[in-house]
């Protein structure tokens, strides 16, 4: 008769956070602000990410499809067209991320 080795719950559930990224991206802080530009044109700015730069891209590209707006990355921040600063933190929070 072979038991089954009884698994620790928490350690299953710190294991899919990890294997998710949930856990590195709880601890990165973000910040939100929002930047004249050329003609009066608003830019939503987003810096504070440790993350790849593809994993950038990826939020970049969620976030622009969620909003409808164009941006860009750059140096590790997403600008994103127009003033979405009473969107984005919720937004960034449903993905995992804490603003501030």
């Amino acid at each position: 008769m072979s038991t089954v080795p009884k698994d620790d719950p928490l350690e299953d559930l710190l294991e899919e956070l990890e294997s998710h990224g949930d856990l590195d991206r709880v601890e990165q802080e973000l910040s939100v602000t929002v930047e004249e530009r050329r003609y009066g044109k608003a830019m939503t700015i987003i810096e504070g990410f440790s993350s790849s730069h593809s994993e950038i891209e990826d939020i970049a590209s969620d976030l622009k499809s969620s909003l409808a707006t164009g941006g860009t990355t750059t140096d590790g921040t997403i600008e994103l067209q127009g003033d979405h600063r009473d969107r984005v933190p919720d937004l960034l929070r449903d993905m995992g991320f804490s603003v501030r």
